[in-house]
């Protein structure tokens, strides 16, 4: 089986010595799964990142996808956020060897994702219900992390740069440090999170409507979730006053349906897009396109 050539650059950057020797031992991983459920695999799905994503069937007809990643904590997290949800607004897993970075999962058909559908306020209605379908009480004894840990991102930061850089305003960091402390410390309650929640992590299934793939797992504050979904989607070449437009009319709808204020909600975006421009600089050395979104933001908090 052909391995994509943008996966293997992205694991080997993301990885380093690690991911090379992971994508070694991948088509002997592909093999032992095949054997050891059976399955009769189909190529690779396009477009893929950080993991090998396959399509595929088991013997009596169930459809599949097996996903392989280099072994992390993300890919725990994954396997254990799918198997509180349990099947519901959520993909279904069906087995798993996480620590092995191997999950196999139901396949959703069609699979529709979100982002084709054409009307952004209906969009913005079909993922606010499905949060509310998603969000589980934190189990007395878990291992998902929490946003304090995610957001220590912006320590790494300073250390790294002094506080930040052209890349990053230093204004832009310290005042997203400052809504985030006041956000976390006045949260009356904590959930599991998907903690990526966007138009592509949102498939439609046939039997189940609307579901949700790719958990994070995270626990958090409920107001933190709309983030990932409040900065995708939006018009390539709109202009600013027009995603505005758009940014603002989602936090009414996620306002109205969650019932939590729209100036929270603002704030927790605008603490995810400058959260997301730190990860993108740790990750590619880049300026970040979120800056931009956390600027609006920023007007809208």
């Amino acid at each position: 089986m052909q391995i994509p050539k943008n996966l293997k650059k992205t694991v080997e950057r993301v990885h380093g010595e690690s991911g090379r020797q992971w994508l070694v031992t991948l088509p002997a991983l592909i093999s032992e799964c095949r054997a050891r459920w059976s399955l009769e695999l189909d190529k690779p799905f396009e477009n893929l990142s950080y993991n090998l994503v396959l399509p595929g069937r088991m013997p009596d007809g169930t459809e599949i996808v097996l996903k392989l990643g280099v072994p992390c904590r993300e890919l725990l997290t994954e396997a254990a956020a799918l198997s509180l949800f349990a099947g519901t607004g959520a993909v279904s897993l069906l087995d798993a060897d996480a620590p092995r970075g191997i999950l196999l999962m139901e396949r959703l058909t069609p699979g529709t994702p979100l982002y084709k559908l054409q009307g952004d306020a209906e969009a913005t209605y079909i993922a606010a219900a499905l949060m509310l379908r998603l969000w589980r009480t934190p189990p007395a004894e878990h291992s998902f992390s929490s946003l304090a840990v995610w957001f220590r991102a912006f320590e790494r930061l300073r250390e790294r740069f002094d506080g930040g850089g052209d890349f990053l305003p230093l204004e832009l960091i310290a005042r997203a440090e400052r809504t985030f402390a006041e956000l976390n410390t006045s949260s009356d309650e904590e959930v599991i999170l998907h903690g990526d929640l966007h138009h592509g992590n949102i498939l439609y299934s046939a039997s189940d409507g609307w579901v949700a793939i790719d958990p994070k797992g995270i626990c958090g504050d409920p107001g933190y979730e709309i983030g990932s979904f409040m900065l995708n989607g939006l018009p390539v070449e709109a202009s600013d006053s027009v995603a505005r437009e758009i940014l603002s009319r989602r936090l009414s709808i996620f306002s109205d349906v969650l019932q939590i204020g729209r100036e929270r909600l603002a704030g927790w975006t605008f603490c995810h897009a400058v959260l997301s421009a730190v990860w993108d600089f740790e990750e590619s050395s880049e300026p970040s396109g979120t800056i931009r979104l956390a600027r609006m933001m920023e007007r809208l908090v």
